[in-house]
């Protein structure tokens, strides 16, 4: 297949690009910079320049493709509109390959998340919908609820539409932004590695290069109009991974009481995060692609010190 790729030079794409050529399919990469050219390049993708403003490029990218998987956000927003501004930027980019692959039956496979704070009762599963969250992200959550519900909704305009929701905990060797970097940072400016409560909520977590090939065998074969899960750890108590990271810094775990996590103190703009609970199944998405994980786990991971290297 010849598969258009947008966020190729970021942590989830840089580990799709060199998947899908190993299985075979000739990728092309969109970048806006020399920089990320180059970095395609050199991953074995085609360049295409343009960026995510660009609609008509995006329209004209996707009919030239076989599928196109999209993992690219627009985080020159961040600054000026926040989180919901990325996510509300994404609605456009949606509909605009709607149009270019309405009526062909190629595979249209975008990124989102579990979303989820364990107000189900149970894991949450790829037959959920898109999932509301706590009062504190309700706002993000909706617009990123609509984006999704309408990648989906493309599966009745003749596309392979699908959406993979990755942990949220996606870990690596090439991660260098992501929560276990932010949780590492704050335990060593503060002298201990804080957990809320008794540390029992739940997180789910994926190696990158597992959540890969979740996103190849969607583009390959996926039905139509579901959503996958790309989760290998499908609960681990936060305590657990505050453990982990504590032991390979040498700094005591401590439980961060309930009633000071909002106050000014350990996790900041994280305490709104930290105290979710995040169990998702991943037992649709094993049976209906194939998929089973073949990378370290998230606490096997953290033990292999990749993360500790450096500062």
């Amino acid at each position: 297949m010849r598969v258009f790729v947008t966020g190729g030079t970021g942590h989830s794409g840089s580990s799709i690009i060199p998947e899908l050529i190993a299985a075979g399919h000739e990728v092309t990469g969109l970048a806006r910079s020399d920089t990320a050219a180059a970095a395609l390049s050199a991953l074995g993708a085609k360049v295409r320049r343009g960026d995510l403003t660009d609609l008509d490029g995006l329209k004209e990218a996707a009919a030239d493709a076989d599928g196109v998987i999209h993992v690219a956000h627009r985080q020159d927003l961040l600054p000026s509109g926040g989180i919901d501004a990325v996510a509300a930027a994404e609605l456009p980019i949606m509909l605009a390959y709607g149009e270019a692959l309405e009526g062909t039956g190629k595979p249209l496979v975008a990124a989102g998340s579990i979303g989820s704070p364990g107000n189900l009762g149970r894991p949450a599963t790829e037959e959920d919908p898109a999932l509301p969250g706590g009062d504190e992200h309700k706002g993000t959550l909706r617009v990123r609820n609509v984006v999704e519900t309408a990648v989906i909704g493309l599966a009745e305009r003749g596309v392979r539409s699908s959406i993979v929701r990755i942990a949220n905990i996606a870990h690596s060797t090439t991660d260098r932004a992501g929560f276990l970097v932010q949780l590492i940072a704050l335990a060593k400016e503060k002298g201990f590695v804080g957990y809320p409560g008794d540390g029992a909520n739940l997180w789910n977590a994926v190696h990158i290069r597992d959540a890969a090939s979740v996103f190849r065998l969607a583009v390959e074969k996926g039905p139509a109009g579901r959503y996958w899960h790309a989760v290998a750890d499908g609960g681990i108590p936060f305590r657990e991974i505050a453990e982990a990271i504590g032991s390979r810094l040498g700094l005591p775990a401590v439980s961060v009481p309930a009633d000071v996590l909002m106050l000014p103190g350990y996790f900041g703009f994280l305490a709104n995060i930290v105290t979710q609970n995040y169990p998702a199944s991943n037992l649709i998405t094993r049976k209906t692609l194939g998929w089973e994980p073949a990378q370290p786990g998230l606490l096997a991971d953290l033990d292999n010190g990749h993360y500790f290297s450096a500062g």
